[in-house]
């Protein structure tokens, strides 16, 4: 095994109890009496994840946040999480007896972008004194999985001494021992990604809806921006009420013919019903008329020095 790989590391996409005990992914038996416990919780099928009448909502939209300060209220933590995304339902768990929080909750968005950004920058904040954990809904998302109050769950302190590895904040550690192949297949364990680690330093990528991903979401906004600007970019379109022929708005064709400063007439006999001679007529009077007043304004406006005006020595 090479230096590199001890810092290489991997995560469960499926939840087994066995292997989430373990540091490296690569036990076949349990180690404590509460994986054992979650192991025939397992076995026996005896928890339902979507049994729980509380858990509403799009799961691929809705975030577990942990590790949530006893001050923490619903108002505060919609505060929060309304920084990444238009926050669609919050549940704070609370303790059935004393109503006081039990440290976690889960937040649902109104897109799956907005969780994922969320999913990706809420991590590891700040939040009334405490450092939050954010993780997808693995209740529902992660195959076999079995929570803490049944032995399984992910994380943990080490002062707990039930440490579960796997996930995002423990994951598995690239094993440096001989990879027992036949016993995890035996007791269906998944094997550790040969030559597919990642880094610690790397964000696993929570699942995706399948037949559906944001880089589709992604295409689909950039192609309605294109046809708007599109539709925006796009000329006059035929105005067939002026004289029953197809032409363009008065105005582009009047720009055209004014590029160079000499008006054509022609246009005008284009928008109009009247016969083409008179039409004709009134715009060379138009236009005499005009040069008479600008000769006429030109030779006023000429200056002439005078004797008052020119400099003296």
């Amino acid at each position: 095994m090479s230096s590199r790989s001890v810092n290489s590391v991997f995560y469960a996409d499926t939840y087994h109890p066995i292997q989430a005990g373990s540091i490296d992914g690569t036990d076949t038996l349990p180690h404590d009496n509460a994986v054992y416990r979650a192991l025939l919780c397992s076995n026996a099928g005896l928890y339902d994840p979507f049994g729980d009448p509380k858990s509403i909502g799009d799961p691929y939209c809705t975030l577990f946040v942990g590790r949530l300060s006893q001050l923490t209220t619903e108002d505060t933590l919609r505060q929060a999480m309304s920084r990444y995304g238009r926050v669609k339902n919050l549940r704070l768990v609370r303790h059935i007896v004393t109503g006081a929080s039990r440290g976690y909750g889960f937040v649902e968005f109104e897109t799956e972008r907005e969780m994922r950004r969320a999913y990706k920058d809420a991590h590891h904040t700040i939040l009334d004194d405490s450092e939050i954990i954010v993780d997808y809904n693995r209740q529902q998302l992660m195959p076999g999985w079995i929570p803490r109050r049944l032995g399984g769950g992910l994380g943990g302190k080490k002062e707990s001494g039930q440490l579960r590895f796997g996930g995002r904040e423990r994951p598995f550690r690239a094993p440096l021992r001989p990879i027992p192949w036949d016993d995890l297949k035996r007791l269906g364990i998944p094997p550790p990604p040969e030559g597919r680690y990642m880094s610690r330093f790397q964000i696993p990528s929570p699942p995706r809806r399948e037949g559906s991903s944001v880089d589709d979401e992604d295409s689909r906004k950039h192609e309605k921006r294109n046809a708007s600007a599109h539709r925006l970019e796009k000329p006059a379109s035929p105005d067939r009420s002026i004289g029953g022929e197809k032409s363009m708005y008065r105005e582009d064709y009047h720009h055209k013919h004014h590029k160079k400063g000499r008006h054509s007439y022609q246009h005008e006999t284009k928008f109009s019903g009247r016969d083409a001679s008179t039409e004709e007529r009134s715009y060379i009077d138009r236009e005499e008329r005009s040069s008479k007043h600008s000769r006429h304004s030109r030779r006023h406006d000429r200056w002439t020095p005078s004797r008052d005006d020119s400099y003296s020595d």
